[in-house]
């Protein structure tokens, strides 16, 4: 990856680590109230078979989709906006392999969409200035009835 590739990769990621943050994949449901509280978000819940999506749309635009299990665990989060949410908070735990998979790959100019699969674990992220779009799952916490097209 050319050098003004790294830098905007990395400027990016630290720039959504300064936005407000949402509940974290892998864990428990019960953080998406106060994440709506802290972004001043507004919040809609859709119940689908045997899961159901939290979204929280923030006053800057940001639509953050959270995807929870019968069992209430975050299992897939997806996000669209003219910002980059703070993927370090979505991300969790994962957010360092995240972080060291994105570096590690040839992105032409950094302006291709980055595609990450490792273990189970898959991140989508594209977009440009002011038109952020992306997805986060963990494939084996999926429920087995849904599709991993059904994260958006």
């Amino acid at each position: 990856m050319p050098m003004t590739g790294k830098v905007f990769l990395i400027a990016a990621l630290a720039a959504a680590c300064s936005l407000p943050g949402f509940a974290v994949l892998g864990e428990d449901v019960s953080s998406v109230q106060a994440d709506r509280v802290h972004s001043n978000a507004s919040m809609r819940v859709t119940p689908a078979q045997n899961y159901t999506i939290h979204e929280l749309r923030s006053a800057t635009g940001v639509l953050v989709r959270e995807y929870a299990s019968a069992s209430g665990k975050i299992f897939a989060v997806s996000w669209q906006g003219p910002t980059l949410p703070d993927l370090q908070q979505l991300l969790g735990s994962y957010f360092e392999e995240f972080q060291k998979a994105a570096q590690s790959q040839n992105r032409p100019g950094g302006h291709s969409p980055l595609i990450i699969q490792h273990s189970g674990f898959v991140v989508e992220l594209g977009g440009h200035m002011r038109s952020f779009v992306g997805r986060a799952y963990l494939a084996d916490q999926m429920p087995s009835e849904v599709s991993n097209q059904e994260i958006r």
